[in-house]
């Protein structure tokens, strides 16, 4: 089974446990570009447990529309556990969801800061009234093996978040 359809294996089961859970799910999007709520929103009836994408590529726009905090991005930077944190939080205060996934990475070639190397993403996971959960991960491979992983795992972590 070629990554492709892997990645819409997972949806899939993905989109199954979500529909019977009466969830709904929000996305904030920065290296992956969308990725996670194409992959999502795929699936016919996804209406049933998607409310909303965020595609905050900038720094500028993870602040004015998400509410990152200015403080944060200078301090700790828009590929960190903070900025995907209130990341996470904003994506949920901006939409009727109840879970929330975020991403924030280097996808690469270019762009790799001293300890956050090409393939340094950082992806978390909310449900409504909680705390976040963010991860750090290093993939390996060009900038759409990075992104695609992101995307695989940003998805398979809903299922995970949502029977907390």
């Amino acid at each position: 089974m070629d990554r492709i359809e892997l990645l819409k294996e997972t949806v899939k089961c993905v989109a199954d446990s979500l529909s019977r859970s009466g969830c709904f799910v929000v996305v904030a999007e920065s290296c992956t570009g969308g990725m996670i709520a194409s992959e999502l929103t795929s699936v016919p009836g996804a209406s049933q447990w998607f409310d909303r994408g965020f595609v905050t590529y900038t720094n500028r726009s993870k602040h004015e529309i998400l509410g990152v905090s200015e403080e944060v991005l200078e301090q700790f930077g828009a590929v960190s556990a903070e900025c995907v944190s209130e990341m996470l939080k904003g994506a949920l205060t901006h939409s009727q969801a109840n879970l929330a996934v975020a991403v924030s990475g280097i996808a690469g070639p270019s762009g790799a800061l001293p300890n956050k190397p090409v393939g340094t993403v950082y992806i978390g996971w909310m449900r409504r009234g909680e705390e976040p959960f963010v991860e750090r991960f290093l993939f390996n491979g060009n900038r759409e093996n990075i992104r695609l992983m992101a995307t695989k795992v940003g998805i398979e972590g809903l299922v995970k978040s949502k029977n907390k």
